[in-house]
């Protein structure tokens, strides 16, 4: 082989190492949840994407997942600050249940994030409002009609879970009482709201994941910016009165294209993150 035809060989081999190197993935697991859990996930984009940094975030793990959602924010942010300082071309994050409103007050706090995909698994975005098996785990012996009792006041918004738990019956003490999600989505005013718009707007691509069979997210229309009504009849996103006001930036997102849906039915919600299908389908194209 004379040195013309070697280099050029070279060459093409290091175009396509180039074209081979993915953005890095961070990924935040929810309530109950830890690095564990995500072991498959992993091997998932390993497989797909060879040589792609994957960080499964090592921190409020297990019953740690119950500290308040601000100070999570905290902790996560200082793992995933220096990633993306690390990664001029950005990052993608998947972020599992609880954890992506997690994610999502991470990026409130960093209005020069580099986030390309910001994939939400199975995440109760506008809240949560039903009797499931972690609602048990966290109140035992205690109905969904009472939990506002213990979650609209200064100690329930110490517990992860009430600083999401969103009465459809109870607007007004939600309103006044939810010191996060009520924040996150602009029904509350408040300072910072048209700074967090501007970070919210820096995200490339949104993608949002759930489906009918999860059994925990309730409604399950909430991985998708839906919620109930006074009546429990649910609201989708674009009935929502922050989604038609724009107020966090979502319309001006889902109108550019942005923003991509993927239901699944027949996923449980402890197993969305260990699907192949649910990755093949709905998280691998955005990894890129």
């Amino acid at each position: 082989m004379n040195n013309l035809m070697y280099c050029m060989l070279f060459f093409m081999e290091l175009l396509v190492a180039a074209e081979m190197r993915y953005r890095p993935v961070i990924i935040v697991h929810g309530l109950f949840d830890g690095p564990k859990q995500f072991i498959q996930m992993a091997n998932f984009i390993n497989q797909s994407h060879p040589g792609t940094m994957v960080t499964t975030v090592d921190l409020y793990d297990d019953l740690a997942s119950l500290k308040p959602l601000w100070e999570q924010v905290k902790g996560f942010g200082k793992v995933i600050e220096p990633i993306m300082q690390m990664a001029p071309d950005g990052i993608h994050l998947i972020c599992f249940s609880q954890g992506g409103l997690v994610c999502r007050g991470v990026l409130a706090t960093f209005p020069k994030h580099n986030i390309h995909s910001l994939i939400l698994l199975s995440s109760p975005l506008v809240g949560q409002y039903g009797d499931t098996s972690y609602l048990e785990n966290v109140f035992p012996h205690c109905m969904k009609s009472k939990v506002y009792h213990l979650c609209y006041n200064p100690w329930g918004q110490k517990i992860s879970i009430c600083n999401y738990w969103n009465d459809p019956h109870q607007r007004a003490r939600y309103l006044t009482s939810s010191n996060y999600l009520a924040l996150l989505n602009g029904e509350r005013k408040h300072s910072n709201l048209s700074k967090w718009r501007e970070s919210f707007l820096r995200i490339k691509k949104l993608v949002l994941i759930g489906g009918p069979d999860d059994g925990v997210i309730t409604p399950w229309q909430s991985s998708f910016f839906g919620f109930y009504d006074s009546n429990e009849t649910v609201v989708e996103m674009k009935q929502q009165e922050w989604y038609q006001n724009d107020t966090f930036g979502l319309k001006t997102m889902d109108s550019s294209g942005a923003v991509v849906r993927c239901a699944f039915s027949g996923v449980r919600h402890a197993f969305w993150h260990t699907n192949f299908t649910v990755y093949k389908n709905c998280i691998e194209q955005w990894l890129t």
